[in-house]
């Protein structure tokens, strides 16, 4: 069985590495490519490096753009890929433009699609990560769901007979690297001479949250006012927004620094007291890490971190500030994002249906 996974962002590079170990196991003939949406090196190569993923097969180099030029530049690359590899499944990730464009290349050339991650739901459209999500899962001729909430989602919009509850991937490679820097010392807390315990780990990048200048000023006022450092890990697209409008990332306890390699990012997340973040994969590894975070939006796909009192919703000044100084929340066992065994689900129910 041959198949062609599609990533392009820095969560899709975490999904992708258990997959590709479990693909590897099972002598699945796996074909990486990278779309080039996340052209950082610290958003890109440094994710095959530190958590052993082969070399991507075919590298597109799309870089940035809008939505649709972005979206297009993809799909016009993928067209020959697909046509070149032949693949029994094109499995794509999660939620973003090269989710949604490889989806429509693999369709229209009748090629089976697999959604990994599918079923997520914030139920805002203004999102583009939504408009993705549905689309791709419509698409599909396998949805491969990580939990049960994402399951009655799909049930609900008439795709159960094409759904199968797997697990969420990130959750087995978050396990490996938890286990793999336990004990060691974050960079982060060195370099910056940090407390352990004393300061915020943060992450924005999402439209709604940087795309206003207004809206961006008033996150950085937030979270430059709170009493402990907060160290924003600043994607270069939210720097190059700050800079053109004039707002300083690095203010009061705010301080502005690269992205981390993501052991490095779990090793800090360990060490702090807490995250604030706008990303999905984010407020999940520190649900998983037992970290408390906020969510700088109005709503959330992880509805279970809520659920269970370690994840708080927040977007004005006054709501990050009571979240983030929130007591701790209750201890708990429970486990919605499954084992740390999904990629093995996900490989063995690509070869089932391969051989259906």
């Amino acid at each position: 069985m041959k198949v062609i996974s599609v990533v392009g962002a820095r969560p899709q590079f975490v999904k992708l590495a258990p997959i590709a170990k479990a693909a590897a196991a099972a002598g699945v003939d796996h074909v990486i490519v990278h779309t080039g949406q996340h052209y950082d090196p610290m958003l890109s190569d440094v994710f095959f490096e530190d958590l052993g993923i082969p070399a991507p097969d075919v590298h597109l180099g799309v870089g940035s753009g809008s939505h649709g030029v972005q979206t297009g530049a993809i799909l016009g690359a993928l067209d020959a890929v697909f046509d070149e590899h032949a693949p029994d499944w094109v499995l794509v990730y999660g939620d973003t433009n090269s989710t949604l464009a490889a989806a429509v290349s693999a369709v229209k050339l009748h090629h089976p699609l697999a959604h990994l991650e599918a079923g997520l739901r914030s139920f805002n459209r203004r999102m583009p990560e939504e408009h993705n999500r549905v689309l791709t899962d419509h698409a599909a001729d396998l949805c491969l769901a990580p939990t049960e909430v994402a399951m009655a989602h799909l049930a609900d919009e008439g795709l159960d007979d094409r759904s199968v509850l797997v697990g969420d991937v990130m959750t087995d490679v978050l396990f490996e690297v938890r286990d793999a820097v336990a004990g060691s010392s974050s960079v982060l807390v060195d370099e910056l001479g940090l407390t352990p315990g004393g300061f915020h780990v943060a992450t924005i990048h999402r439209a709604e949250n940087t795309d206003d200048p207004a809206r961006l000023a008033e996150i950085a006022r937030a979270l430059g006012s709170l009493e402990h450092p907060v160290i924003l890990l600043a994607h270069p697209r939210v720097v190059a927004k700050a800079a053109a409008h004039g707002i300083e990332l690095t203010q009061g306890s705010l301080i502005a620094h690269a992205p981390l390699a993501y052991p490095d990012l779990i090793a800090a997340v360990l060490a702090s007291r807490g995250v604030v973040t706008d990303s999905g994969g984010l407020q999940k590894e520190a649900f998983l890490l037992r970290v408390p975070c906020t969510t700088v939006r109005p709503e959330t796909e992880w509805v279970e971190t809520v659920e269970l009192g370690w994840n708080v919703l927040a977007n004005t000044s006054d709501e990050i500030a009571a979240a983030v100084g929130r007591p701790a929340p209750e201890p708990t066992t429970a486990a919605p994002y499954g084992d740390g065994k999904a990629a093995e689900r996900v490989i063995a129910t690509l070869l089932g249906a391969a051989g259906a």
